[in-house]
């Protein structure tokens, strides 16, 4: 096929696994990397997914514990919590060329990874998608669609645009964004507001957006601002209607986190925030209580 990629994928989970398993049934060639086991067992079995959008389908991939030879495009997919471990199975050598695509949460991680690689070689990723890794090599995509943002202020346009094209050639509609910051804080000013909240309430978005109506509103003007402040453009109202959209019963990731006692994104994302506003001057009071309620929790 004329736009061929070869393509690893750190972290097989819910994400990962179901872009990995899209690409390979595209035919492209994917490497997932992972420990031991998972890399046994994907290597044996490849990867199943359940889709409403996609349908039922098994697609073989190669796996490995770290990256052995080069590739066109490393997809980052796990958490944020994870990710320097994470990153020792991608050694400098094998790297080479390749882009470094992070699904991550938060907004502070392009900067991390541009220090370990070169920086013109980092585009971050934005993807909204529900989708669950059920066991190892099990990925149930519960959501009828599949979006990605692809962005990267210093990478080469004709590289985001061949990656664009396999991916929306495999499935997810995709497209390439000018503005790196937009794109991260226009994720930021959603998530931040749902993730604070539903984790800090245990509750699903439905009853947060009427029982905590007064917050949900405050957090959400808050992050407004600071996304306005670091130069992207963010319009409180029309994130509540987005909110308001939503079926009453979804949950947010780090919520299902906190629910399996699993570590929180809680600084990529309410830290981030605190740090963003705290650099521009912007108060923050219910982001700042919210997080450290969760803090004091445990969390």
């Amino acid at each position: 096929m004329a736009n061929e990629r070869t393509v690893a994928v750190l972290g097989p989970g819910g994400i990962g696994g179901l872009l990995a398993a899209l690409l390979s049934r595209a035919g492209h060639h994917v490497t997932c990397l992972a420990g031991d086991e998972t890399a046994a067992h994907l290597r044996t079995h490849g990867i199943r997914v359940r889709s409403k959008q996609f349908g039922e389908f098994t697609a073989p991939v190669d796996a490995d514990t770290e990256l052995r030879s080069p590739v066109d495009a490393v997809l980052i997919a796990v958490k944020h919590t994870s990710l320097d471990a994470a990153l020792t199975r991608l050694p400098a050598p094998a790297l080479g060329d390749a882009l470094l695509v992070p699904f991550l949460n938060g907004v502070e991680h392009p900067a991390a990874l541009r220090a370990h690689h070169r920086p013109d070689r980092v585009a971050p990723a934005v993807i909204r998608v529900e989708s669950t890794r059920v066991a190892p090599g099990v990925i149930r995509h519960d959501s009828p669609f599949t979006e990605i943002d692809l962005t990267g202020d210093q990478a080469a346009r004709p590289r985001l645009n061949a990656l664009a094209r396999a991916f929306s050639e495999a499935g997810p509609a995709t497209r390439v964004l000018p503005d790196e910051t937009a794109a991260l804080w226009a994720k930021m000013s959603f998530l931040a507001p749902f993730a604070l909240l539903t984790t800090r309430y245990a509750l699903p978005l439905g009853e947060v957006r009427t029982r905590h109506r007064d917050e949900l509103t405050a957090l959400v003007e808050e992050t407004a601002a600071v996304s306005r402040a670091c130069g992207a453009p963010a319009d409180a109202a029309q994130a509540l209607a987005r909110y308001d959209a939503f079926p009453p019963a979804t949950r947010s990731s780090m919520q299902r986190d906190a629910e399996a006692g699993r570590p929180l994104e809680l600084d990529a994302i309410g830290g981030a925030l605190l740090r963003a506003a705290e650099r521009h001057g912007v108060p923050v009071p219910v982001t700042a209580r919210l997080v450290e309620e969760l803090r004091l929790a445990g969390h």
